[in-house]
């Protein structure tokens, strides 16, 4: 499938890289050079400027593998860094996310204790404990949300996990899906078995993730709807980065801890291709159709970068916020 939307964006970087970025050298991705990438050096550059000095010392800080494009103008980690970073610095971002959570997705939010990148608790609710994935790090080899958001509720504590996407086409395959294997993880005897209707099978017992001690469907259960509505397992083709956060969100709901667990994602709404992704799946739009899957406590939300940057722009007079958001008009069109 062509991602005519990536296309528009790439050409948008590069007439932006002109007068925002202080070389015009070339940079590595993938071992080729592109416009659309700066040398490694410029990377900050990639970054608003109201974040430029935090954001590197917060992942440093926290050990944190950052995204290895974060020199790519296309980068979707560097655009959910510019556009939800600010919520964790800058008080009336954090003000404004407390509203518009409350507005968006008709929460009870009081206050956002925490905002974190390349999310993971530890202990028994890591993804290690929940979800079996051993060895990895915030950021590399595990389940972590892009963003996660530490709050308070009426109720009690509550926590917002979040998938933050740009230009990418899908949610990706899943990585067991694959007729190569190692010592380690043994390849799939049958690929072909990920692809029969949930009317059909009981994608428990034919996954191959639980070979590799991977427990996402310990935590996940199909509802009526979901059995008649996929052509496949959901994470088969299109879907692998939705399941995991859906399987880590209902891990930590079962645990009785919080009072609100969200999977959510946030989107470019220009993004059609990833949109009607999951199709092929029997989810024609994920922003309706993926919430439908699943039953259990944490629930499932979806927002467009858009509708972010217009709630602050329509909900702040700070000068501060007012860079913010020309800066993303100027950058991505939002």
């Amino acid at each position: 499938m062509t991602n005519d939307f990536k296309e528009t964006q790439r050409n948008r970087q590069m007439a932006w890289r002109k007068t925002n970025i202080s070389t015009m050298k070339y940079g590595f991705h993938n071992g080729e050079r592109y416009a659309h990438v700066v040398p490694r050096l410029n990377w900050k550059e990639n970054l608003w400027a109201g974040i430029r000095e935090e954001l590197p010392e917060y992942i440093s800080a926290r050990n944190i593998q950052a995204h290895t494009g974060t020199n790519n103008l296309l980068s979707s980690w560097v655009n959910c860094a510019n556009l939800y970073f600010p919520v964790r610095i800058i008080p009336d971002f954090r003000r404004l996310m407390i509203d518009f959570l409350k507005t968006k997705l008709k929460t009870d939010v009081i206050s956002i204790n925490a905002v974190e990148l390349e999310f993971a608790f530890e202990g028994d609710l890591s993804p290690s404990a929940l979800l079996g994935e051993a060895g990895g790090r915030r950021g590399s080899s595990q389940t972590s949300p892009d963003v996660a958001l530490l709050v308070t509720t009426k109720n009690g504590p509550g926590i917002v996990l979040i998938e933050s996407k740009y230009t990418e086409h899908s949610f990706y395959a899943c990585s067991a899906r694959r007729s190569k294997g190692s010592a380690k993880r043994p390849a799939n005897p049958d690929i072909s078995r990920c692809m029969r209707p949930a009317a059909e099978c009981d994608y428990r017992q034919i996954c191959h993730q639980t070979v590799w001690g991977r427990r996402y469907w310990d935590h996940l259960t199909l509802t009526e709807a979901g059995k008649q509505s996929l052509k496949r397992c959901p994470a088969a083709t299109s879907g692998y980065q939705l399941f995991r956060q859906q399987s880590l969100a209902e891990g930590i709901a079962a645990s009785g801890q919080f009072a609100l667990v969200i999977s959510a994602v946030a989107y470019d709404l220009r993004n059609t291709a990833l949109i009607r992704s999951g199709r092929s799946s029997g989810v024609g739009d994920f922003r309706t159709d993926w919430g439908e899957l699943f039953r259990g406590k944490a629930q499932f939300h979806t927002w467009p970068h858009q509708e972010w940057v217009d709630f602050v722009k329509n909900h702040s007079r700070d000068r501060q916020t007012g860079q913010w958001a020309e800066y993303q008009n100027l950058r991505y069109g939002y």
